[in-house]
């Protein structure tokens, strides 16, 4: 396992907007999230129910698979790319290779989000290099210093009086299709291919809009590569089997063993879980911080996982670079800015502890299965009623495959 820390912290701000409660009760969220939370059994009644699902062990190992996946999802719809809260300010941008495209992402003068291939338009050098977000109204390629917009515009070309009919109009960056909605910014990155934005579900812009996820700041960003299939790392964020044992160490004990409440939100996947204290009496206590009870995680279709904590929010890019291999992007999010002693101290002991659990626990356990299919033990994997929303998941992949 691989980790690059960026040591990137996100500029300030231009304008601050009304700062955000410190903490979220029931009546912050949205009025569905409300409805499915409420609906959250006791524990004693909370039974799983039995499921008889498998899928081929190849899906994990095969090439043919991982190309499969490349050409009728990652490439033909728009994926999630980044947080708005990467690009808090006006003329800024941030380049992106997550993906295998080298993309670079910008918000404009006027605010509004753009994302363009990250290629020259003299000779194809890419415009910006490395993987921080940066300000500036101009982007200037390393190579001979043509300039270019935060619109994509062509600005300024060195000795332009050398190039007969440069018309720089025609010469601005290529653009991709690209929306950005609850604090999310998904991009097409075939610029050939027909838009497609279905999994920007309204239900799931309306929850990630009362969780606040377009006005929090970025407290941390780490990336991970892994020596595992992408949907190896995205299952234990789809289940809640392994969670007592797996993490029995560390946030295993702030679980019970039963299953999670899921839904599905267009293609995406929103799941509940009441933690050990959780109660449906204790929903109605006045001024109750919600998260501390209750948990929701996200899978944004398709490889984008968003879970909720007491006082931070961690998204997580799975982003696929081969049969085996993956990259995951960690992005930690918070409702303030850590501005006294106390808030720097809880951020810093909870970045340090969500890491150590991801990292060496459940990006581990992608690793160890990936090796142990890769030795052709197994030809399917089963699933348990504990883990009904990873092959319901799966339809959803697998119904973009026709």
């Amino acid at each position: 396992m691989n980790i690059i820390d960026t040591g990137e912290r996100p500029t300030t701000k231009e304008s601050a907007s009304p700062k955000l409660k410190r903490v979220q009760c029931l009546t912050d969220l949205s009025e569905d999230q409300i409805r499915a939370i409420r609906a959250i059994p006791a524990h004693e009644a909370a039974k799983p129910e039995p499921i008889n699902e498998r899928r081929p062990a190849a899906m994990f190992t095969a090439a043919e698979r991982f190309e499969l996946e490349q050409k009728n999802v990652f490439r033909k719809r728009a994926v999630p790319v980044t947080l708005s809260a990467m690009l808090p300010e006006k003329n800024s941008y941030f380049p992106h290779d997550g993906y295998g495209v080298p993309i670079v992402v910008t918000r404009d003068q006027n605010g509004q989000v753009h994302a363009f291939l990250n290629a020259c338009m003299h000779k194809g050098s890419k415009v910006v290099e490395g993987c921080e977000a940066r300000k500036g109204k101009l982007m200037v390629c390393p190579y001979h210093a043509w300039s270019f917009a935060t619109d994509g515009r062509l600005i300024a070309v060195p000795r332009e009086e050398s190039i007969i009919g440069l018309d720089k109009s025609n010469r601005g960056l290529r653009e991709l299709a690209c929306k950005e909605a609850g604090g999310i910014i998904w991009v097409m990155l075939d610029p050939a291919a027909e838009p497609d934005f279905g999994g920007m579900d309204q239900q799931l812009i309306k929850d990630f809009e009362a969780l606040d996820i377009p006005r929090m700041e970025v407290y941390g960003r780490k990336t991970f590569e892994l020596e595992a299939n992408w949907k190896l790392v995205l299952e234990p964020f789809l289940e809640g089997y392994h969670v007592t044992r797996l993490h029995a160490n560390t946030v295993g004990p702030m679980f019970p063993d039963v299953p999670n409440a899921n839904e599905i939100l267009g293609l995406n996947v929103r799941q509940l879980q009441g933690k050990v204290n959780f109660t449906p009496e204790g929903l109605d206590v006045e001024g109750e911080n919600i998260h501390k009870s209750v948990t929701f995680s996200y899978i944004v279709f398709p490889n984008l996982v968003v879970i909720t904590s007491p006082y931070y929010i961690s998204a997580m890019y799975i982003m696929p670079k081969a049969a085996n291999r993956s990259t995951v992007e960690y992005i930690m999010l918070t409702r303030q800015e850590a501005d006294n002693e106390k808030a720097k101290e809880l951020y810093s002991k909870s970045y340090d502890m969500v890491l150590n659990v991801f990292g060496n626990e459940d990006f581990r356990a992608a690793e160890i299965s990936q090796q142990g299919l890769s030795t052709g033990a197994l030809d399917d994997v089963i699933y348990t009623g504990l883990e009904a929303a990873i092959p319901a998941y799966y339809r959803l992949l697998e119904s973009h495959f026709s």
